[in-house]
Order: structure tokens, then C-alpha cells, then sequence
């Protein structure tokens, strides 16, 4: 196998990886159905959504450790003799497996995805609990994040978000491509991105600190439905 079919393989799982985010944010917002259709403590099929999650962010961590493993293994040989190639397989198993083997539940709970199912499930969990059986279906227009507190446009476009995402440092939300898009471009200049929000003192927002806000994503398409009706 040549090298050139090596990083085409690597790039498709560089694809599934996006195919697995998908999938683990189609697991939160049904986990958020089921807290706000039970009014009551969460139930064991939340808590199985919960371990899906981390057996998802398992995959996605470990697609990270093997095309790490493969990158710096290939960058090594790429100068040599084409017979090193035939060692390749065994190198990348080894760093690969001794990765695998460090990879404690801390790091898994970390991973952005589940803190984001973990918080909209709290928010959804509390505001299930302040609601009455009566208005139960109206649900989705009384969640705790109101207009009045989080601004629905974007501080960047001034649009509406579709994908929102708060910055766990400064508690503001962003359109999550537009947000990211603002870090890459700071970093190849080489300076900070300073949180866009007018006044926000926030000079350092990385990527690491965004979250997915479901609850939120959930309030503009509430808000979308009620404008249409």
C-alpha cells in the first residue's frame, strides 16, 4: 500500500468522525424528549443514551489515536528505504494499542460532546421539574433560556443561530461554523480570538471552551414554529 492510499484512508475517517458527532447529537436531543416527556427524575433510558454517548466518544478518541499513530509513524519513513514499509503495521499497532491503554473515563466525560449532553440534560431535567402536567407540551416555549437573556442572532453574523454554541468561560453563544471559523483565522495570524460579545472581557476563546447549547438550538426552532403559526 502506498502512502498516497494511506492518508486517502485516514481522510475517511476524518469524515466518519463528522458522522459520528452527528450521531451523538441525535442521541442528546432524544435524551432531552424523554426528560421533558417524564416530568420526573431521569430515567434508565436517558442513563443508557448517557453510556451510548461514551462509548461514541470512546470511537471518536481512538479514531484520534490511531491517525495520530499512523501520521507520526509514516512521517518517520517517508525519508527511508520503501522495504521500511512492510514494518509499518506493526509500528502503528504499538502506538496505537500503549494510547488505547491511557485513556482513563476522565478524559471520555471531558470530551465536548458528552459535557454538552450532560449540561442540556440538567437544563432539561430542571426545567421539566418546574412544569405542570397541564402544560407539558408547551414545553419547548418555556425553557429556562429566554429571549430576553440569550440574544437569538449571532454576535458575528447577526443572524440567527441554527448551531449554537456557549463558551463554557464566558457564558455567551456564538453560530458554531461562524465561531470557528473566527479561531482559525486568529490562529494562522498568530494572535488570540477575542470573544466577539461587545464589553466581553474574554480575550482567549479556543475551541475547547464551546459547547453545543441544544436547549437553546431548541428555543429558536420553538420560536421559528410560533412566528410561522
Amino acid at each position: 500500500m502506498s502512502l498516497s492510499a494511506v492518508h486517502g484512508t485516514l481522510s475517511s475517517l476524518k469524515s466518519f468522525q463528522g458522522d459520528i458527532g452527528t450521531g451523538m447529537d441525535i442521541v442528546t436531543d432524544v435524551a432531552m424528549d424523554l426528560v421533558e416527556a417524564q416530568d420526573e427524575e431521569v430515567n434508565p433510558g436517558v442513563m443508557e443514551m448517557e453510556a451510548m454517548i461514551l462509548e461514541c466518544a470512546k470511537l471518536d478518541r481512538e479514531i484520534n489515536f490511531f491517525i495520530d499513530a499512523v501520521q507520526q509513524v509514516t512521517s518517520e519513513v517517508t525519508a527511508q528505504q520503501p522495504e521500511t514499509m512492510f514494518n509499518l503495521s506493526d509500528k502503528v499497532k504499538e502506538k496505537f494499542s500503549e494510547r488505547v491503554a491511557r485513556l482513563s473515563d476522565a478524559e471520555l466525560h471531558s470530551h465536548q460532546k458528552v459535557v454538552a449532553f450532560k449540561d442540556n440534560i440538567k437544563n432539561s431535567l430542571k426545567q421539566a421539574n418546574q412544569e405542570s402536567a397541564e402544560n407539558m407540551e408547551e414545553l419547548d416555549d418555556d425553557i429556562a433560556v429566554t429571549q430576553s437573556q440569550v440574544n437569538f442572532s449571532c454576535p458575528l453574523t447577526q443572524v440567527e443561530m441554527v448551531n449554537p454554541v456557549k463558551n463554557k468561560k464566558c457564558n455567551h453563544h456564538y453560530e458554531e461554523e461562524a465561531i470557528l471559523g473566527l479561531i482559525k483565522t486568529k490562529k494562522s495570524q498568530k494572535k488570540k480570538c477575542r470573544c466577539p460579545v461587545v464589553g466581553c472581557g474574554n480575550a482567549d476563546v479556543r475551541e475547547a471552551d464551546l459547547v453545543p447549547d441544544q436547549v437553546l438550538r431548541r428555543k429558536i426552532q420553538s420560536q421559528k414554529r410560533q412566528n410561522k403559526t
